[in-house]
C-alpha cells in the first residue's frame, strides 16, 4: 500500500486536528511578539526576555511527565479541548493586563507560567494523537504535514502580530483570544479518543525508561535538546530588531517569521518525499547546517541576510524534527505514546524554554552577538559529539512509504 499527502489530508479527523492546532498555534505565535516587545519596552533589559522563557519553562518541566501519563488514561480529544480553553482564558489574561497601562512584569511572567503549565498536558496529548489518526504507512506525512501548520503558524502568527501590535498589544491579545475559541470549537468536532493504557506500563515514570532503553529515541531527543540550547537565538531577537538592525515591531514579527518560512518550503518537500533513505546521516547534516545559520546570522548586520540565513537554519530544523518525531512515534506502542512523548517534550521544552533564558543570561554577560555565534558553534560541537557517540542514531533509516 502506498500513501501520499493527499491520503493524509482526506481523513476528516486529522483535518479537525490540523485546523484545531493550526488556530491555536496562530494566536501563541502572535502573543509571542507582543510579549517580546512589551517586556523589552517596559525593562529595556535583555535578561527579562530570558525570563519570559524560564517562566513557560518552570511549570513546564513539572508537569509534562503527568501530562503524558494522563494522555494514556484519559480521552485525548477531552485534554486537547480542555487545555486550549485554559490557554484562552490565559490570552484573556494578557489583554486585560495590557488594557490596564503599563503592566507590570510579574503579572506577565505569571500569565507565562500558566501558558506553561497548560502545555504541559496539551503537547503530550497532541503529540501523541497523529499515530492515532493515521495509518503508520502515512505517518511520516503526516507528521510533515503537522510541522507544516505548525510552521505556517510562525510565519503569519509573528507577522500579523507585528503589524498589529501598532494598535497596541491590546489588539494582538484579542486576536489571539478569538483564534483560541476558534481552535476550541476544532478540537471539540474530533472524534473521542479513548485511553490506549490496558494496565501495564502504568507508572508515571515508564516513560523515561522506555527511552532510555532505546539509544535511537535517547540520541535524538537528547541532540535536539543540546543543539537548539545551544544554538537558539530567537529569545534575541527584539534586541536585533530594535538595536541591530533596526527594524521596529514590523521588522520583529518578519525575523521570527523567517526560520519558519524556511521550515514551511522544507516540511512541504518532507511531506511528498521523506527521507527515508541515510536518514540518520541527513539528521547530522541537518543540525549542522542549523548551527551554521545561526552563527551567519549571529554576525549579520544586514537584514536580508539576516532573513536568509533564519530561513535556512528553519529548514534544516525541520528536517530534524520531522525525523526525529516520526522516529520516536514509530518506535513507541500505543499505550505509551503519551509518556513517551512527554519525555520527548521534556527535552523540547527545555531546548526551547530553557533556551531562551540561556540566550538573555550570555548576552547580559558577554554580549548579543557574541553569545548567539558562540551557540551556533557549540550546536556543530554537538553535532559531531552526537554522531559519535550515537552510532544506532547515525544508521537509521525510515520506513518505506509503500507497506
Amino acid at each position: 500500500m502506498t500513501g501520499s499527502a493527499r491520503d493524509v489530508l482526506a481523513l476528516r479527523r486529522f483535518r479537525w486536528f490540523l485546523l484545531a492546532r493550526l488556530l491555536s498555534s496562530l494566536a501563541q505565535q502572535m502573543a509571542t511578539v507582543a510579549v517580546g516587545w512589551l517586556v523589552y519596552d517596559i525593562s529595556n533589559d535583555p535578561l527579562q526576555l530570558g525570563l519570559v522563557g524560564l517562566a513557560q519553562f518552570v511549570p513546564a518541566l513539572g508537569l509534562t511527565l503527568p501530562g503524558g501519563h494522563l494522555a494514556d488514561r484519559v480521552d485525548r480529544r477531552l485534554i486537547l479541548l480542555s487545555a486550549t480553553l485554559l490557554t484562552m482564558l490565559a490570552m484573556g489574561g494578557l489583554l486585560a493586563l495590557s488594557l490596564s497601562g503599563r503592566p507590570g512584569l510579574h503579572a506577565i511572567f505569571a500569565v507565562m507560567a500558566l501558558l506553561g503549565a497548560v502545555r504541559a498536558f496539551w503537547a503530550p496529548a497532541g503529540q501523541s494523537m497523529t499515530a492515532m489518526l493515521v495509518d503508520r504507512h502515512l505517518l511520516s506525512r503526516a507528521v510533515a504535514l503537522n510541522s507544516t501548520v505548525w510552521q505556517i503558524s510562525v510565519i503569519v502568527g509573528p507577522a500579523i502580530g507585528g503589524l498589529l501590535y501598532a494598535l497596541g498589544p491590546a489588539a494582538v491579545f484579542a486576536t489571539a483570544t478569538l483564534l483560541l475559541a476558534g481552535a476550541s470549537i476544532a478540537a471539540f468536532l474530533l472524534d473521542p479518543m479513548p485511553a490506549q493504557e490496558r494496565g501495564e506500563r502504568s507508572h508515571i515514570f515508564d516513560g523515561i525508561r522506555f527511552v532510555k532503553s532505546r539509544p535511537e529515541i535517547l540520541g535524538s531527543i537528547s541532540l535536539d535538546l543540546f543543539a537548539v540550547l545551544l544554538g537558539g537565538a530567537t529569545a534575541l531577537l527584539p534586541i536585533y530588531a530594535r538595536d541591530i538592525l533596526m527594524t521596529g515591531p514590523l521588522g520583529l514579527g518578519l525575523l521570527r517569521s523567517a526560520p519558519a518560512a524556511g521550515a514551511a518550503l522544507s516540511a512541504l518537500w518532507l511531506a511528498h518525499r521523506p527521507p527515508e533513505r541515510h536518514a540518520g546521516h541527513k539528521l547530522f547534516i541537518a543540525v549542522a547546517l542549523f548551527g551554521l545559520g545561526t552563527v551567519v546570522f549571529g554576525l549579520s548586520t544586514s537584514f536580508p541576510l539576516s532573513m536568509a540565513a533564519l530561513a535556512v537554519l528553519g529548514a534544516a530544523d525541520m528536517v530534524s524534527v520531522v525525523l526525529r518525531q516520526t522516529l520516536v512515534q514509530i518506535n513507541t506502542p500505543d499505550d505509551m505514546r503519551g509518556r513517551v512523548s512527554a519525555v520527548n517534550l521534556v527535552f523540547i521544552t527545555a531546548s526551547n524554554e530553557l533556551g531562551e533564558f540561556e540566550s538573555g543570561v550570555a548576552a547580559a554577560l558577554l554580549g548579543t552577538v557574541p553569545a548567539v555565534v558562540l551557540g551556533g558553534v557549540g550546536c556543530l560541537v554537538v553535532a559531531g559529539l552526537w554522531a559519535w557517540r550515537f552510532p544506532a542514531l547515525l544508521k537509521f533509516e525510515l520506513p518505506r512509504s509503500g507497506a
